[in-house]
Parts: C-alpha cells; structure tokens; sequence
C-alpha cells in the first residue's frame, strides 16, 4: 500500500509539473506577460518622425507636436491609453517596417502611405488622411510647373520613400534621383543648389514651405493614403484604430486638427472619414 501511495503522489506531481508547462505558453499568448495587438496595451511606444513640421517634429525640450503626434494621441486615447502612457520615438522611412517587426515601437504614425509592398510586411489601420502628391522648388525655377518638367532635374530620393518612384517609374519622367537621408536634408540640399526640386506629399511640403523660400507648383498626381503601421496580423488592433479614426471624423476633431496645423496652407483639405483599406 505504502509503494501505490508513493507512486500515486509522484504520477499527481509529474501531471501538476506538465500542466504547468502547457499554461505557461497559453497563458502569455491570453493575456499574460507578452500582449500580441495593440488593443491589449496600457502604454504605446508610437514611431513618428522629428523632422518634418506641422506633421512630426522633435522640440528642443524632447516632447514631439505636429499633426502626426496629435492624431497618434487622439487614436491612443481612444484605445484606452492616455497620453501620459505614450512614449514617442523618431522612426525615419528607412527603419519603419523593421521597427514593427522587431516590436521596438507598438504602431508607427509617421506620413505612412500605404501600398501593397507595404502591405505585405505591415498591416495598416486606416488610412486617416489621403494626401496627394506635389513638387516644391526653388523661387527661380520658373520652368517646372508639371511633373514632367523634372525631366532631367535632380530631384530628391529619401531612403525608405516611394515618391521619387512616383515621378521616375510610374509617370516615366527621366529625373536624376539624389539620395538624401530625410526631408528635411532634401529642402536643405534644395536650398543650397544641390537638388531641383523635392516631389512628396502636399502636406510634407506645406509644412515645409511655411519657414523656406521657394514654391509649390501646384499640380498634385497621386493619392497618398496616410496609414497607422502595426505589427503584422494584428487585425484585432487594426479594427480598434479604424474605429477611433471613425470618431475623430465624427466628432469634429480631425477638422479642427487640419485646420491647426494646415489651415493656412492654401491646399484644399479633406475633412471626410477616408475610405479604409480594410485589416490584413
């Protein structure tokens, strides 16, 4: 009787010790430890970018503003985390897709168009705001008012960016690319005679052209959807943040942020819920 005994007590501790094994894993996946979608956390990380004003820009004190940062906010507290849970962190084109893969930042709100290469590493909410590309130029270049008239030009190529794709390979205009590591070395390289001309998105360029000599040409040729990065297959996240965009349009705020931060702009803003690409 005392062996049964013995054995029944060590077959109860080997069934206790390989339960706890099977647990451990499901229960960091069910809400453990490890929160897979963004609709789970209490705190952000949030990519934006720190050098592109009225969009993302990174004050002398360290706190970022723009409309970038106060859609990110908005969307954050509509998911249940307040802006005091939020860290912002400067996530440039180049490093966004890695960013998310690797969990250094929870979503990326940082003039993020979705396209379908995108889409394949990233699932997008959204998009917030459809924006249309356009072409800024020194005061002196009288001659390019169209896009076709870079033919030739030296036009700027920031890594991680499709834009001069846009000009170069979809509307076959023989551009010179230049490669520039952010926007606002482009408006620098522009200012100082390096480059021709820098084509992106009207609002990249507006907020630009508020503090630099030069002018927009005027002539947009693209959609630009502006997309929340996730990680990907967070879907469940995704439908949270298409559900705060929703509201943002609804109830006034996306208005009163464009106008903020682009009603002086002159460009024709849209202040209608966009249409969403839908989770993936």
């Amino acid at each position: 009787m005392r062996g049964s005994a013995v054995f029944g007590a060590r077959a109860a501790s080997a069934l206790l010790a390989a339960g706890a094994l099977l647990a451990g894993p499901a229960g960091c996946g069910l809400g453990g430890t490890e929160k897979e979608s963004v609709a789970d956390k209490d705190s952000l990380v949030i990519g934006v970018k720190e050098d592109q004003p009225a969009l993302g820009v990174k004050r002398p004190d360290g706190t970022y503003e723009g409309f970038d940062v106060d859609v990110a906010t908005y969307i954050a507290g509509r998911m249940g985390v307040p802006k005091s849970r939020i860290t912002w962190r400067t996530t440039n084109s180049s490093v966004r897709e890695e960013a998310l893969a690797k969990g250094t930042v929870d979503m990326i709100v940082a003039t993020y168009s979705i396209t379908a290469k995108r889409k394949m590493k990233v699932t997008f909410g959204g998009p917030y705001y459809v924006a249309h590309q356009d072409t800024f130029v020194r005061a002196d270049a009288g001659s390019i008012k169209d896009v076709r008239d870079l033919k030739g030009k030296k036009i700027c190529e920031v890594t991680g960016s499709n834009s001069w794709r846009r000009v170069i390979e979809e509307r076959k205009v023989a551009a010179e690319p230049v490669t520039v590591g952010t926007y606002g070395a482009c408006m620098d390289a522009l200012a100082a005679g390096r480059l021709d001309a820098v084509s992106t998105d009207d609002l990249i360029l507006a907020g630009f052209a508020a503090g630099r000599p030069g002018r927009m040409i005027n002539a947009p040729f693209t959609d630009e959807k502006y997309g929340v990065g996730l990680k990907k297959g967070d879907l469940r996240g995704c439908e949270e943040v298409n559900r705060a965009i929703t509201a943002m349009y609804q109830d006034g705020t996306a208005q009163r942020l464009l106008t903020k931060w682009f009603g002086k702009s002159g460009l024709k803003l849209t202040t209608s819920v966009p249409q969403f690409e839908g989770c993936t």
